[in-house]
């Protein structure tokens, strides 16, 4: 078997923490001894095991004494710092692998390239860049915010072919099938935040929260709403936790919301007197947040593409036209087509009777890409 066989299940293993870490990233560690893997790990809720950990555990109750002839693949750098649980790389040292193959190094300035030098220092033959773009994908979130200071931003539409949102009344139940709708969940799972508008609060009255199926951790559900007109008798103050982004103070609405579990947060005004969301993104790259999806309506979206904060579009398109309705994203009036943005398309797929579209910002990704690759270097 062959580095990249191993990494790729370590990556797979990756995955399975991928609704839970928040706000570490997730990383996944396989363990090969004698052309087979004797153990695997990956990263637990915050303040929990780290991937290595898991699986050295998992390999000295199978009575893996000694790793002095093992391989340990782990799809991030080993942390070398204190933080809630004790370094990685210091567990590593002391079970002695022969070789620690890495995927990619990690961003975080606590660590950087300290790991694989304590680990080389002590002996350990260390291989790093393998499957590096995969690895990369799986925490692109807490990458970018390492790298950049914000998080990833997702945003998710349901639209029909002509691009609308709903009819020029605001019907908008349901565009897309019930298949699609569950597969958005997913997406929602895997975020930290989930954020939408004033607007679709007040017309759609959403949730917000993942409830087809089970996860350990619920994102944040949040609203941007500059005049601060959310009701604390709206669905989503149903107890968990969520963050209310306005420019108003009302010390009397905010105490009826905190009753309900939501927090205010004051930010400065843009121009326009909404919320400013360059304000908004570095709030929440300082509260560790570090994927955002987003679901919202076309003013929102469009000043979220405007501010050139959209990495990522998650298009959920059903077969049907339209016409006279609510667009995906309000954006001002182009003079030339190469002024347009574009994304470039990842994956799509039929979901029931709709297409999904998975698409990123080409030159967001390659930005964390090229960090990513300089830090090997």
């Amino acid at each position: 078997m062959t580095h990249t066989y191993y990494m790729q299940q370590a990556l797979t293993a990756a995955r399975q923490s991928l609704y839970i870490t928040s706000p570490n990233p997730r990383v996944g560690c396989v363990i090969e001894y004698g052309g087979k893997i004797i153990a695997t790990g990956a990263t637990q809720m915050a303040g929990g095991p780290h991937a290595e950990v898991m699986a050295l555990a998992q390999a000295r109750a199978l009575g893996y004494v000694s790793l002095h002839q093992a391989t340990v693949y782990v799809t991030l750098e080993p942390c070398s710092h204190y933080g809630r649980t004790p370094p990685c790389v210091d567990a590593l040292i002391q079970a002695q692998p022969q070789c620690v193959v890495i995927a990619m190094l990690d961003p975080n300035p606590q660590v950087a390239g300290q790991g694989v030098a304590k680990l080389r220092a002590a002996g350990i033959k260390v291989v790093v860049g393998i499957e590096m773009e995969q690895a990369l994908a799986i925490n692109v979130g807490f990458v970018a915010r390492m790298v950049r200071g914000r998080p990833w931003l997702w945003l998710k539409t349901a639209s029909s072919l002509d691009g609308r949102t709903a009819l020029e009344d605001g019907q908008s139940k349901w565009i897309t099938g019930p298949e699609a709708r569950h597969d958005g969940q997913h997406f929602r799972a895997r975020s930290c935040v989930v954020l939408t508008g004033i607007g679709t609060v007040l017309d759609d009255d959403p949730l917000l929260n993942v409830r087809d199926f089970s996860t350990a951790r619920q994102p944040i559900r949040a609203v941007v709403d500059s005049q601060l007109r959310l009701s604390p008798q709206a669905k989503l103050m149903n107890g968990d936790p969520v963050w209310v982004f306005t420019t108003q103070s009302n010390p009397e609405l905010a105490q009826q919301l905190a009753d309900k579990n939501a927090q205010v947060i004051e930010l400065p005004p843009d121009p326009s007197g909404r919320v400013s969301v360059i304000a908004l993104m570095q709030w929440l790259a300082q509260q560790q947040i570090n994927e955002v999806h987003v679901e919202a309506g076309a003013t929102f979206n469009g000043a979220l593409l405007q501010a050139g904060y959209v990495d990522a579009l998650l298009s959920y398109i059903a077969p049907m036209l339209i016409g006279a309705g609510r667009p995906l994203m309000q954006l001002p009036v182009l003079t030339q087509l190469n002024e347009a943005p574009r994304f470039e398309i990842l994956h799509s797929k039929i979901i029931g009777k709709d297409v999904r579209l998975l698409m990123r910002h080409a030159d967001h990704w390659q930005h964390l890409y090229t960090h990513i690759q300089q830090l090997q270097a």
